[in-house]
């Protein structure tokens, strides 16, 4: 049986199962990248806009343009204050809707393991960034268990649950990433890898966190109580619960930047 494909179509239910971790990464990956103000940005896969939104207050940019394949991710964006002046449109990471060197920077925030051909990916923002620019990612460490959700979904392959997969996870590697910028001609190609946390106030804030979540919340939505409930306690096996009931996770994602050769 072929894993259901991945879909991003709810962007207030993504706001809340990812919205928080994004900014979060994202601030790191800003702190590490340290881009000069302004300049014409690309934010590749930028789904509901947490991390252009994010780029707006960190960088000042010129100008934000956003690409995304799903429009109920889009919608949810253009409702955000501080993305006013953004542009936003559906598209394909492997085959960018823009000219050849329309852009000062581009960059795939949690994004590279979702795209099926991720060179053809890189490929596309080299070529919309102009000369000396700026191409960088960060992705989730989807095969080193770095997801956020890695003890949900570790639970569930216990479970004999099937949890949906990227179409590229071994793209998050770091010593693929650091590959890709290179093969793609990039030149002084860095690397990085960030540590987040966040903190559910309870385990009921949790579940109903990631039933939201587009990775397994239709499949946990379909379970029979009883399935649920093993589940459950699977999963609060697994979690650090802490004296008052709070349950602190952490993230890791691998970071790569390069510049377009002048």
């Amino acid at each position: 049986m072929s894993t259901p494909p991945i879909r991003f179509d709810d962007g207030a239910a993504y706001e809340r199962f990812m919205g928080l971790w994004s900014r979060r990464v994202g601030e790191a990956f800003l702190d590490w990248l340290s881009p000069p103000p302004g300049g014409q940005w690309l934010d590749v896969g930028c789904g509901n806009g947490a991390f252009t939104e994010l780029l707006v207050a960190e960088c000042a940019p010129d100008s934000v343009d956003g690409v995304d394949p799903s429009e109920g991710q889009l919608a949810y964006a253009r409702t955000r204050p501080a993305l006013a002046a953004a542009r936003f449109q559906t598209g394909d990471a492997m085959a960018l809707p823009f000219p050849d060197n329309s852009f000062d920077a581009a960059v795939m925030p949690l994004v590279i393991f979702f795209v099926p051909e991720p060179r053809r990916g890189v490929t596309e923002m080299v070529r919309v960034v102009r000369l000396g620019g700026t191409v960088s990612a960060y992705a989730w460490d989807m095969m080193e268990g770095g997801f956020p959700y890695f003890p949900l979904q570790q639970a569930m392959r216990e479970a004999g649950l099937t949890v949906p997969a990227p179409p590229s996870p071994e793209a998050s590697r770091l010593e693929t990433l650091r590959e890709l910028w290179t093969d793609a001609g990039l030149m002084e190609v860095e690397t990085h890898t960030i540590t987040v946390q966040r903190t559910f106030a309870d385990f009921a804030d949790y579940w109903t966190t990631v039933l939201g979540g587009p990775s397994v919340g239709a499949t946990l939505a379909a379970l029979t109580p009883a399935a649920v409930a093993d589940l459950q306690a699977r999963v609060q096996a697994a979690l650090p619960v802490a004296a008052d009931g709070s349950i602190s996770c952490s993230g890791r994602a691998n970071a790569v930047m390069g510049r377009v050769a002048d």
